[in-house]
């Protein structure tokens, strides 16, 4: 009898210790352990300066206190004074010297800065309209925006926004033209004067093959003003400039790691009228190093067309995808492999498909290569989708699509919500968060997932002062939320201290932007944005790019 006690106590404490691992089981269910989620920080390779945009008129924006309006240039008072008294603008801001050519060394001859009609006879803003073959490369390293600047002309409506088309060398001409750019989330106005720089009397930077053409030249001044400087353009990338032409959210593709899916992704992006630019990695030794089959290292390539092309063989028929591509110099240094101008290749593709997408094998730097080719050769692949507001109504009624997006504008206060990444979980909750909810899955998707873009951009908390900036190094993590989640706002401690991301930046980075695109199910997610380090004061736009409809709010109450 004894032994039959000691059995069943025995048994019964087995029982019980099997229910409290089961019990600890599902409370570590319920709870979850401390969730130990690493946070790396990332070193540009290239320190950009975040402008500053405090004597330029923001496009919608009215006076304000904040801008004592004698600061601000605006484009039509000051034409108006110079056509009042005969004058031509010089702009004080942006003055025809070094400082605004270089910041880091004196020129190393003498420039002269000239008016367009002393560089040519009849300069005109556009010769015979405008195009992609306008924008050639000058001794600037700033092959980037000129990608940037030929995919901007494919797009009339985009073009124009960004350079106003009423300018003239001939009616109401006072050496003052005027460029738009988007920054930080507004559309500036930025005012120069035409006096452009040159060595022997030529133009020294971007200019067009029409000699007497100038739209191009000015722009890039434009552009370098907004920044400081000419030399403060090298080393960016065409994601900054095509973002900066349309207000687009950017994301790029390292071509060795592409997802499977990135013809799929290239294509939609066409669809939606979103420019695209890819580059090959530079040769250290070499500064813009010819490969064997001619493509030009380090150097940024504008795609303007990807689609599926019929092909029929004596064996089969069926089609392939392929991408064109262009140089930015404009000549003759091209693709020279398969696909390649005038190559065997294109004797399979039927005449019709040949008209349908415009080919021609002019020595203009544009050429056409498969999909795999482009994939083996190129190392970087960049897109800017457009916000929907970029596409006219003739283009959504032809086919082409739009994205919905959300903005939000936001800040980290030191001591107050400037919590430091997910590595500093007792202050990481302190950070702003933000909720969106995804209703639809994308259209044609198996999966039944939706389609994300979000982009944490940091603005110049400077801005209402003369002076760039550095950036601070950003990033954001994504968490799912429950119904029960919704109830409580912001979320504490204990819900990212037992929480796993589902989503996260691809590193903290100090660029201006960081951007990534998820597949997420349809339902709530909570998007915290940060800098890297806890007490970095900072300013910040957030924005949420989907296929289908998404709405964001706050997530504090």
């Amino acid at each position: 009898m004894d032994d039959l006690k000691g059995f069943l106590r025995q048994a019964g404490q087995e029982f019980l210790n099997a229910a409290g691992q089961a019990a600890m089981g599902a409370a570590k269910d319920v709870v979850g352990s401390v969730i130990n989620e690493i946070f790396v920080k990332k070193e540009a390779d290239t320190k950009r300066i975040l402008p500053s945009i405090k004597n330029m008129r923001v496009l919608g924006e009215k006076h304000s206190s904040l801008r004592p309006h004698s600061e601000v240039q605006d484009y039509d008072t000051l034409l108006k004074s110079c056509l009042a008294n005969g004058s031509l603008f010089e702009d004080p801001l942006f003055p025809a010297s070094n400082e605004s050519l270089l910041f880091s060394r004196r020129p190393d001859r003498h420039i002269e800065w000239l008016r367009p009609h002393e560089i040519t006879d009849n300069p005109q803003f556009f010769v015979e309209g405008y195009s992609r073959f306008d924008v050639q490369q000058g001794e600037l390293g700033d092959c980037w925006l000129l990608a940037a600047t030929a995919n901007l002309t494919q797009e009339s409506n985009l073009f124009f926004r960004v350079i106003p088309p009423e300018q003239s060398f001939e009616e109401n001409y006072a050496g003052i033209f005027h460029f738009r750019f988007w920054q930080y989330g507004k559309w500036v106005d930025v005012v120069i004067d035409d006096r452009l720089p040159t060595y022997r009397g030529e133009l020294l930077y971007m200019h067009s093959t029409e000699k007497n053409e100038m739209w191009s030249a000015l722009l890039e001044k434009a552009y370098a003003k907004l920044h400081g400087s000419y030399e403060a353009l090298k080393g960016g990338t065409t994601c900054e400039a095509m973002e900066d032409f349309t207000g687009g959210v950017s994301e790029w593709y390292d071509l060795k790691e592409a997802p499977g899916n990135l013809f799929t992704i290239l294509q939609k992006a066409a669809e939606r009228n979103s420019m695209m630019g890819c580059s090959l990695e530079a040769d250290p030794n070499v500064l813009e190093a010819e490969t064997p089959q001619g493509l030009i290292r380090g150097h940024a390539y504008s795609i303007t067309k990807v689609c599926l092309i019929d092909i029929v063989t004596p064996n089969r028929q069926g089609k392939i995808p392929m991408i064109r591509l262009r140089n930015p110099w404009g000549n003759e240094a091209e693709w020279n492999g398969p696909w390649s101008d005038s190559s065997p290749e294109w004797r399979y593709i039927p005449e019709d498909q040949k008209a349908e997408i415009g080919l021609t094998f002019d020595r203009d730097g544009e050429f056409w290569m498969s999909f795999q080719d482009f994939l083996n050769h190129f190392e970087r692949v960049e897109i800017c989708n457009l916000s929907p507001d970029s596409l006219t109504e003739d283009q959504q009624q032809s086919g082409k699509r739009k994205w919905e997006m959300s903005m939000y504008e936001g800040e980290w206060t030191p001591g107050v919500t400037a919590g430091g990444c997910r590595n500093f979980l007792d202050t990481f909750w302190h950070n702003p968060q933000y909720i969106i909810t995804l209703v639809d899955p994308d259209e044609e998707d198996e999966e039944g997932l939706c389609t994300v873009i979000v982009a944490l951009m940091q603005k110049n908390r400077r801005s209402k002062r003369n002076m760039g900036m550095e950036c601070l190094t950003i990033g954001f993590a994504i968490y799912s939320l429950s119904e029960r989640d919704l109830d409580n706002r912001p979320q504490g401690i204990q819900f990212f201290k037992y929480k796993q991301s589902v989503g996260r930046s691809p590193h903290f980075i100090n660029t201006r932007e960081v951007c990534s695109r998820f597949k997420l199910p349809p339902g709530h997610y909570l998007i915290v944005p940060s800098t890297f380090d806890p007490n970095e004061e900072g300013e910040f736009l957030i924005r949420v790019f989907s296929e289908t409809q998404n709405n964001m709010e706050l997530g504090t109450q």
